[in-house]
């Protein structure tokens, strides 16, 4: 997943993230289009399951309308422990 390689641009550094703007921008970027794919998703499958769905929606709503207000904390959570859990739940989707 592109996520992982942009923590691993930053070390997987909250400090030097929050220097790199251009790595946030593509975190952000990527969360916008995750979001987009979920909804999408759920309008074409709405029994699907996806535990955050709602939040992971509600982000991307935040990041193309009111970007101005993302906080690199927020973000910085998101990829470190949502993302993860995310892509376990799309795994289990997909099935073997």
């Amino acid at each position: 997943m592109e996520i992982e390689s942009f923590k691993s641009l930053v070390e997987n550094n909250f400090q030097i993230y929050i220097t790199k703007l251009v790595v946030k921008r593509a975190v952000e970027r990527d969360l916008e289009i995750i979001g987009e794919a979920v909804k999408k998703l759920l309008m074409l499958e709405p029994k699907i399951k996806i535990e955050s769905s709602r939040k992971i929606i509600g982000l991307r709503n935040m990041i193309s309308h009111a970007y101005d207000t993302i906080e690199d904390e927020l973000i910085w959570g998101i990829i470190q422990k949502d993302i993860p859990r995310l892509l376990d739940e799309i795994e289990k989707i997909k099935g073997p």
